[in-house]
C-alpha cells in the first residue's frame, strides 16, 4: 500500500521561518515542543537552527501517523496560521458554526487558536476518516 502524503516538507520550512513560535513543530504533530519553543522563542535559536535538519524526518512521522482524505492537511495549516482568528480553517473543515464564532470573537479570544494548534491535525483525522 503507498502511503500518501498528508504533510509537506516545503510548508514545514515555511513554518519553519516562524519556528522561533514553533509553528513547523505543531504542523508535524508535536504539540508539546511546539509550546516550548513558542516560550522560549525556539530553545533560544539553538533547537531552531537544529530543526533545519529535523524536518524531514518530522514529516515521514506526520504522514504515518495522520490520515489523508478530502480535507488536506497544508490548507487547514495555512489557514490556521494565517488567518486562525477568523475562523477560516474551521469553515474548510466544515465546521461552520464554530467558524463563525471565531470569525466574531477573534478565535474566541485566541483560546480557540491555542486549542486548534494543539488538535488542528487530530481534528483533520477525525473529519478525513468520517468519524
Amino acid at each position: 500500500m503507498v502511503q500518501q502524503d498528508t504533510h509537506s516538507v516545503t510548508i514545514g520550512y515555511i513554518l519553519w521561518i516562524f519556528g522561533f513560535m514553533g509553528m513547523h513543530r505543531f504542523y508535524y504533530g508535536k504539540p508539546i515542543s511546539g509550546t516550548v519553543y513558542f516560550f522560549t522563542l525556539g530553545l533560544l535559536g539553538i533547537g531552531w537552527i537544529v530543526d533545519l535538519f529535523l524536518i524531514p524526518g518530522m514529516d515521514r512521522e506526520a504522514d504515518l501517523r495522520f490520515t489523508p482524505g478530502p480535507n488536506n492537511y497544508n490548507i487547514a495549516w495555512i489557514l490556521l496560521v494565517f488567518l486562525g482568528a477568523l475562523g477560516v480553517h474551521r469553515m474548510y473543515m466544515g465546521k461552520w458554526l464554530t467558524g463563525i464564532l471565531y470569525l466574531f470573537t477573534v478565535g474566541v479570544f485566541g483560546l480557540g487558536i491555542l486549542y486548534d494548534l494543539w488538535t488542528l491535525n487530530d481534528q483533520l483525522t477525525e473529519v478525513n476518516t468520517g468519524a
